[in-house]
C-alpha cells in the first residue's frame, strides 16, 4: 500500500491550499482516509477523515469551517482544502488509511491507521 501527499508549501496568512493524498495498493473504498498534522514537540492530531465507500466524514471540532475533506474515487485520491490559513496551521500534514468506518472513537487515534504517507510541509507566513 502507498499513500503520497502533495500540495504543501509556503503560503501567506489568509491564503488557501489544497492538499492531495494519492493512494494505491489497497481497495480505496474499503478504507477510511484521514488527514493529520503535527508540529514539532506535539502529538500528531487528526484533522479530518472520510470513508470513500459511503462518504461519511469526520472533522476535528477546531477544523470545522476552514477545512474540507473530499474524495475522488476514480483517482483514488483524497483532498484537504484549507482556507483562511494562519501561522498556527504551520505543520507537517500527513494522510493515512485505516480499515474501519468513520467513528470518532477510532479516527481520533492516529496509531489506529494502517498505512501512512511521508507527509508534506505546510508553512504559513504572517
Amino acid at each position: 500500500a502507498q499513500l503520497v501527499e502533495s500540495g504543501g508549501g509556503l503560503v501567506q496568512a489568509g491564503g488557501s491550499l489544497r492538499l492531495s493524498c494519492t493512494t494505491s495498493g489497497f481497495r480505496f473504498e474499503d478504507y477510511t482516509i484521514g488527514w493529520f498534522r503535527q508540529v514539532p514537540g506535539k502529538e500528531r492530531v487528526t484533522i479530518a477523515c472520510i470513508n470513500p465507500g459511503d462518504g461519511t466524514t469526520y472533522y476535528q471540532r477546531s477544523a470545522k469551517g476552514r477545512f474540507t475533506i473530499s474524495a475522488d474515487n476514480a483517482k483514488k485520491t483524497v483532498y484537504l482544502q484549507i482556507v483562511s490559513l494562519n501561522v498556527e496551521d504551520t505543520a507537517i500534514y500527513s494522510c493515512a488509511a485505516g480499515l474501519f468506518p468513520v467513528q470518532e472513537v477510532i479516527v481520533t487515534v492516529p496509531n489506529a491507521f494502517n498505512y501512512w504517507g511521508q507527509g508534506t510541509q505546510v508553512t504559513v507566513s504572517s
